[in-house]
């Protein structure tokens, strides 16, 4: 399903609105390159610059805001920097390091519904702990009462970060039952596009920590869960649309850097 033209125009607002904020807080770091600077010039340094900044930033710049933008048409609920709790039961919690353990052991392959159960069985025995978990990055909650929590990922996350994504994932899970033991609730990790592409994404690293089918959406399978199917390819046109609209817009930004 091809996306309706008002939600087109507003993900494009939201895009181009993003982009003109990053512009707005954008500050070059003060870094002398005086060879670079005589063979390119200060404005494409500067735009480098401003492309690593980018790149840095462009899950909460760009990826977030256009994810809640989608996700409005079909979700009742699509918020973003969500804590949705405090408050975590001492057997949940050592339930979740003993997941980890057998994980990071091999002796278990993981598995997110036997795991969420696993939790919920105990989700208010023994004390209640006061904790930070990991803000959300992209909460939802769909029409039948169903929760998907989202941590937003770079496209190429460091392998020895998935005990942390896993351990996170978990917590969310223990979190949110501690408060509603009934609810059904999903935490997943969300890559928002594939490097590899068109080859398949390597997901071999991640396969002993995450339930593949249900704990991550890469690329089109994350898109279009927001916003329905061809979703992603709508999105991408969106982006080239921006860029073609703003590049006068970005060119002249740039340009104001060769003054200085």
């Amino acid at each position: 399903m091809a996306l309706s033209r008002k939600q087109i125009e507003l993900i494009e607002e939201t895009i181009s609105t993003s982009l003109r904020n990053r512009f707005e807080k954008y500050n070059p770091e003060p870094a002398v390159m005086p060879f670079h600077t005589r063979l390119l010039g200060k404005d494409r340094l500067a735009l480098y610059s401003f492309i690593h900044s980018l790149n840095t930033n462009f899950g909460t710049t760009i990826f977030e805001p256009v994810a809640i933008a989608l996700a409005k048409h079909y979700f009742i609920k699509a918020e973003k920097h969500v804590i949705v709790g405090d408050k975590i039961s001492t057997a949940a919690q050592f339930e979740i390091q003993k997941i980890m353990d057998e994980l990071t052991a091999a002796t278990i392959q993981p598995n997110k519904t036997k795991e969420i159960e696993t939790i919920r069985k105990v989700c208010q025995e023994g004390e209640m702990r006061t904790v930070k978990p990991t803000m959300i990055d992209v909460f939802l909650e769909s029409v039948y009462g169903e929760l998907y929590l989202f941590d937003i990922k770079t496209a190429k996350p460091n392998k020895g970060g998935f005990k942390e994504f896993k351990r996170t994932l978990l917590e969310w899970v223990a979190v949110i039952l501690a408060q509603n033991p009934d609810a059904k609730v999903n935490t997943l990790i969300a890559i928002p596009y594939n490097p590899y592409a068109p080859k398949k994404y390597s997901r071999w690293t991640m396969a002993g920590m995450l339930d593949l089918d249900n704990e991550l959406k890469v690329a089109e399978e994350f898109w279009d869960f927001l916003g329905g199917k061809g979703a992603y390819n709508c999105l991408l046109d969106c982006f080239e649309r921006v860029g073609i609209e703003m590049r006068t817009e970005i060119d002249d930004y740039f340009k104001r850097f060769n003054k200085r």
